[in-house]
């Protein structure tokens, strides 16, 4: 065998070959400053189709590529993947795609994905074609499981949002979840004095701190050791310094992955056994960790969207995926009342004192989910620049024009409601935490046709995957569907 790629080496990372890691990570930091280079240098040989057509109908193909249907998505907590998530739905529903499914409405969450979790799942496979096209409910990432349920050659993607929002918005879901978020008034004091209230390893602390980075299933470094009180802030928040290859530019864009060859994630597991790091890790610098993480991540997702810059994102995702842009028209869903919608970024222009501190905080106490988040977006702009500008924007502008008349023939109001309005249990959203989930209710009259489109754009997400778990497995017996009574809190993720 020749010798290892820097990529394969990487992905050898693990316990199990901790003696070799701990000799390769005392020359990572030097090794990723000499591959930033060459990665970087491959971002203008990314092909993207030459045109974005319209959709005709509900979804029709642009061009010469092949749509791609063989899906992997990383659903992350608060960070708008619910409205990704209808979608995926949408369009398996309608292609007639198989997916992965969980047992209830998650994969063991929060404990590491385990294929064994897949309802169907049969380890002995199923000859050469994959059982599977579509996994995309909550799990903690964890690469050697997920390739044992589907293709290696699977496009992988996954949504990131800038944790200061991401803090607002789980700090009103979560609130009785998470005993620090439990504990503390208000979320400015909670970041006033985080280590007053949070405890690695408390039940349910997971959501109150780097809550993106511990979804991705990565290891985290050693705790600094830092006073009681608010940590330091950094410098410049908005101006991170981070020398690692934008996303889907490095082998895993072109390169199918290796099953014997991947990152083997640390067993952090949440629920009362903590936020432990890996063995390696704790010889190794928290920076340099961090580098090799977002590195390892590049070399594993084909595209991360941006909360913040949602339509962009989804205009990149069709074409990343030779969809139609009526593909990935949708409703946004598991959205809070008075919540910001999944979009804007936080910017300090329109924001008081109060909320630029407690932005600076918040990013400072998520110091690793701020970072994946400023890697990704840059990563994300990287792309953007490279689709174009002017096409960009025409493409945003027509898929909003789209959801705004699909919004106004499909909905009662044309807009989202709040549940009290929505007495179609079909349709309405579980309801968690301090803030109201919104829902939607069809109009009257309807043909047909659109009404089962309307209803498709419309159904919150645990009740689609009812209905998607009753087509894949028809139930012996024939019973009424019923509305799951719900739940643990991590069934449901927007803001």
């Amino acid at each position: 065998m020749g010798p290892l790629s820097p990529t394969r080496t990487m992905r050898l990372w693990g316990p199990r070959s901790l003696g070799v890691a701990l000799g390769v990570f005392m020359t990572i930091g030097f090794a990723l400053q000499l591959w930033g280079g060459p990665f970087q240098r491959r971002l203008p040989g990314l092909q993207f189709r030459q045109s974005l057509a319209p959709s005709q109908g509900s979804g029709s193909a642009v061009s010469s590529c092949l749509p791609r249907q063989r899906l992997v998505f990383l659903k992350t907590h608060k960070s708008g993947s619910s409205s990704v998530l209808n979608l995926l739905h949408r369009y398996g529903d309608r292609h007639g795609l198989r997916f992965a499914l969980p047992a209830r409405y998650q994969f063991g969450y929060p404990r590491l994905f385990q294929a064994s979790r897949v309802k169907g799942y049969h380890p002995e496979g199923g000859g050469a074609k994959p059982l599977f096209h579509i996994l995309c409910h909550h799990m903690r990432f964890n690469l050697k499981e997920v390739l044992r349920v589907m293709p290696s050659d699977s496009f992988f993607f996954s949504i990131v949002r800038d944790p200061a929002a991401l803090a607002r918005s789980a700090f009103s879901y979560y609130k009785s979840t998470s005993s620090a978020f439990r504990k503390a008034p208000s979320l400015a004091a909670f970041l006033a004095n985080p280590r007053a209230f949070y405890r690695p390893g408390a039940r349910g602390d997971h959501y109150a701190r780097n809550l993106l980075w511990f979804d991705f299933g990565l290891p985290f470094p050693p705790e600094v050791k830092t006073e009681r009180g608010n940590p330091h802030a950094p410098r410049d928040p908005n101006l991170p310094q981070l020398n690692v290859l934008p996303s889907g530019t490095g082998p895993r864009a072109h390169h199918p992955l290796d099953p014997k060859a991947v990152f083997h994630p640390a067993p952090t597991v949440a629920g009362g056994h903590g936020q432990t790091s890996s063995p390696a890790s704790l010889d190794l610098r928290s920076s340099s960790l961090l580098q090799w993480s977002l590195a390892w991540l590049d070399s594993v997702f084909d595209l991360v969207l941006v909360a913040e810059y949602f339509d962009e994102s989804l205009v990149l995702l069709a074409d990343a995926l030779c969809w139609g842009l009526d593909d990935v028209v949708g409703f946004m869903h598991n959205a809070q009342a008075g919540g910001e919608q999944g979009r804007g970024a936080v910017s300090n222009g329109g924001l008081t004192a109060e909320d630029r501190q407690l932005t600076a905080r918040a990013r400072a106490w998520n110091h690793l989910d701020w970072a994946l988040y400023a890697h990704f977006n840059h990563s994300l702009w990287a792309r953007i620049n490279q689709y174009g500008q002017s096409r960009l924007e025409s493409a945003v502008a027509e898929l909003r024009a789209r959801r705004e008349a699909l919004a106004k023939h499909c909905l009662e109001g044309g807009e989202a409601l709040d549940p009290k309005y929505i007495t179609d249990r079909r349709f309405r959203p579980f309801q968690f935490g301090s803030g109201k989930v919104l829902g939607y209710v069809l109009r009257n009259g309807l043909s047909a046709a659109d009404q089962e489109e309307c209803e498709r754009l419309a159904t919150p997400e645990l009740q689609y995957k009812d209905k998607l778990d009753a087509k894949q497995f028809p139930p012996t017996v024939s019973l009424p569907l019923k509305t799951p009574r719900i739940l643990s809190p991590g069934a449901s993720d927007q803001s």
